[in-house]
């Protein structure tokens, strides 16, 4: 019989791998499952019903109030274990919006612009939140905080302006597009912004546009053609051609 051990020069001794133990039993097992029967067990766990959990009926003021303090405190929380957070501000802000708490809920998006005022998801949700419950004021104060502070968030300015063209104050959308014009924004922004006065048949305001657009952009020749095109399209074809 052959040790379990071989002597290497220099070294400890080896300890060779022993044989694998056979099966002694091969005949096959009394109960027999099928694949099928497996993926049909799993189909049915996952179709299984879950009973949701009971709702609770609140109809004492006091019993209400202590709800909302527990709720508030849970939110709280959360926020004290990551401030950074942004979700967390977020649902909170929102909870307190649904039961009715605007004050509140303005009070909550203030903390979170102050833990990140350059969160853009923060600025987008809070003046929604406003133009939601038809404060256009406070969703207009808002716009304007975050388009001075963030400039070149075009979210921004695309939803500050359709916000004023949504309830008719053509004035100050057209305010609002030439306030980001002044920062030489992307060809879009101008896009954007012609494709608003053609809305209103204003013509000669978006050739305006156009003629300052090109002298931001004017290096694409592209765009040259697509100025003439549109004048074309409206019928000065002279202007097309100079």
């Amino acid at each position: 019989m052959m040790d379990d051990f071989e002597e290497m020069p220099g070294n400890k001794p080896l300890r060779l791998p022993k044989k694998a133990a056979k099966v002694k039993n091969k005949a096959p097992a009394a109960l027999q499952i099928t694949a099928e029967q497996l993926l049909r067990e799993a189909k049915e766990r996952d179709l299984e019903i879950v009973a949701p959990p009971p709702k609770t009926k609140i109809s004492d003021p006091e019993e209400l109030a202590e709800y909302q303090r527990k709720r508030r405190k849970e939110f709280e929380d959360n926020i004290r274990k990551n401030r950074s957070q942004i979700a967390n501000w977020v649902k909170y802000a929102k909870w307190e919006e649904n039961i009715g708490e605007m004050q509140r809920a303005r009070s909550v998006f203030e903390r979170a612009l102050d833990t990140d005022h350059r969160s853009i998801t923060l600025w987008l949700q809070y003046a929604e939140m406003e133009m939601r419950n038809k404060q256009i004021n406070h969703a207009r104060n808002i716009w304007d905080r975050a388009v001075t502070i963030l400039p070149r968030a075009t979210q921004f300015w695309l939803k500050y302006s359709y916000m004023e063209e949504l309830i008719g104050n053509i004035p100050g959308a057209r305010q609002v597009f030439e306030r980001w014009m002044e920062w030489e924004p992307p060809e879009q922004a101008w896009q954007t912004y012609v494709n608003f006065e053609l809305r209103y048949k204003e013509i000669d305001r978006a050739r305006t546009i156009w003629q300052r657009f090109l002298h931001v952009h004017g290096h694409d020749v592209k765009q040259w053609l697509r100025y003439a095109k549109f004048e074309e399209r409206f019928g000065y074809v002279g202007n097309a051609r100079a």
